[in-house]
């Protein structure tokens, strides 16, 4: 398509962009054209073409793409001009407005108060920027505004320590949260568009010696997540994923800290398991995305509706498949075991540093070890490392010491990171997943059954199966990423070369 690029500043507002169906785009060889979506009026063709002061070319485009070009062009911000707008008027920033909507859209908000475009050339920076979360955090002569992009924190803006309670307590009014209160931590979230997009944002803020530290998770509500297909499983391993779904009942566990994707490969779990002939519910905290012909059910401790309340409650509505954002505690190990005992599949993640380490954590919760023998399935732990930028990564030569940190044999070719304008000088983009996955088969359950320690059953599982830094050996030698995005996340040990 001819008329894809935004141009660097809009001539024509966003309400009127939006409104009428015009915007101005580039062309072909940077000639701006009017490109408008069907059935707009010849009225407002003329006077975006009389706004924008000379002879222009009108350019139809279907609806979508009407939607995607108006979006790239006016989501496009200039942080630092934003900020010079916060900083210039202190007599402005004191003025917080009494309250957006539940949603509003941000991109028509140009003539809000300085404070409020601050906030908004954030948040679209940051969304434009794939950031996933955004990080204010007060000190005592200034105020850091971070992104973390691809699991990395970067910081975007430096502002007067000043601002630091003005720009927390106007995200406070919009995630409806208690401005008065500064003494206690708090959690809520907000709605907006950005263009056709639903976004939403949960926010946490917390006291800290200069102030309160504010941390803003950005989601997108109508992302359908990815497919299994899509996780960077091998064929291999995801073939026998695959066919632990297809099981009717036991319990299917995955494992990693925060922020190693688990969420996403159950959705992805989900996806393929939502084919319309079962009934699948879930018990999260918190819902991150909306699964259309999946009944999701949110934790509200507040009102008591715990996870294992949740998950005793879903198990009386005919379910299928159930799928428990976490188990955390006795109670709720206790109840998915239940469930797996009585047909049902269960899905559930669990905070452990490998996959066999799922067992004794379940042991240590208090669940019998026949118990456990007899509804895990498969356990599969994972990592998300940084992908390496396909357009500036070189080659290079490791050293011994390197190959023998990651079990490869010397003499292999790495890349490492440059960085170029494509990536922002970062050297990297987007991640992919690391993947280790146990089959508990009849010897393995053996084991569990008889109490075997955690290293006992990683040896016999992994006599055949990659490890996570097995897998990470694997992408590193492939030129997907760097030897130091693989160790930094996960342990250097001895392993087979490969």
């Amino acid at each position: 398509m001819e008329t894809d690029t935004p141009t660097a500043t809009p001539p024509l507002s966003y309400s009127f962009a939006r409104l009428h169906g015009v915007v101005v785009a580039e062309g072909k060889g940077g000639v701006p054209v009017l490109a408008h979506r069907p059935g707009a009026a010849r009225e407002a063709l003329l006077e975006a073409r009389r706004v924008f002061g000379r002879p222009i070319r009108p350019s139809s485009l279907s609806a979508d793409a009407f939607t995607s070009l108006i979006a790239k062009t006016y989501a496009q911000s200039d942080l630092s001009r934003s900020a010079d707008a916060a900083i210039g008027d202190p007599e402005d920033l004191s003025q917080l407005a009494s309250g957006l909507p539940k949603t509003s859209d941000l991109l028509d908000d140009a003539d809000d108060a300085p404070v409020i475009r601050l906030i908004n050339g954030i948040l679209q920076e940051a969304i434009r920027s794939r950031a996933s979360d955004i990080h204010v955090e007060p000190y005592e002569e200034r105020l850091s505004v971070r992104f973390r992009i691809d699991g990395s924190l970067t910081e975007k803006l430096s502002l007067p320590a000043r601002l630091a309670p003005v720009l927390v307590s106007r995200v406070k009014v919009m995630a409806r949260l208690d401005i008065a209160n500064k003494r206690i931590p708090q959690d809520g979230r907000f709605s907006f568009n950005l263009g056709e997009r639903q976004i939403d944002v949960r926010v946490s803020t917390l006291p800290a010696r200069h102030g309160e530290r504010l941390v803003m998770r950005i989601l997108e509500k109508d992302s359908q997540g990815i497919a299994l297909s899509e996780l960077g499983m091998d064929t291999d391993m995801l073939t026998d994923f695959q066919s632990m779904l297809a099981r009717p009942n036991g319990i299917i566990l995955v494992t990693g800290p925060t922020g190693s994707g688990k969420t996403t490969t159950l959705y992805g779990a989900l996806s393929q398991l939502n084919d319309g002939t079962r009934n699948v519910l879930t018990v999260e905290d918190p819902v991150e995305y909306a699964l259309d012909g999946i009944g999701q059910t949110q934790v509200n401790d507040k009102v008591g509706m715990s996870f294992a309340a949740g998950l005793r409650a879903i198990l009386r509505q005919d379910p299928d498949v159930v799928m428990v954002g976490e188990i955390r505690d006795p109670e709720t190990a206790e109840i998915a075991v239940q469930a797996a005992l009585t047909g049902h599949l269960v899905l559930s993640t669990v905070h452990t540093n490998s996959a066999i380490a799922a067992i004794a954590r379940l042991r240590d919760m208090g669940v019998e070890p026949f118990l456990l023998s007899s509804t895990v399935t498969a356990l599969v732990a994972q990592r998300l490392v940084r992908r390496l930028c396909g357009n500036c990564k070189q080659p290079y030569k490791p050293t011994d010491s390197e190959c023998a940190e990651l079990g490869v044999k010397a003499g292999a070719t790495f890349h490492k990171a440059v960085g170029c304008m494509q990536c922002q000088n970062i050297g990297y983009q987007g991640r992919l997943g690391l993947y280790e996955m146990v089959i508990n088969d009849d010897v393995l359950r053996q084991m569990i059954h008889d109490g075997a320690s955690e290293t006992d059953m990683g040896a016999y599982a992994f006599q055949s199966r990659k490890t996570l830094l097995q897998s990470g050996a694997e992408a590193v030698l492939s030129g997907d990423t760097s030897s130091e995005e693989v160790l930094r996340v996960c342990s250097a040990q001895t392993a087979e070369n490969i």
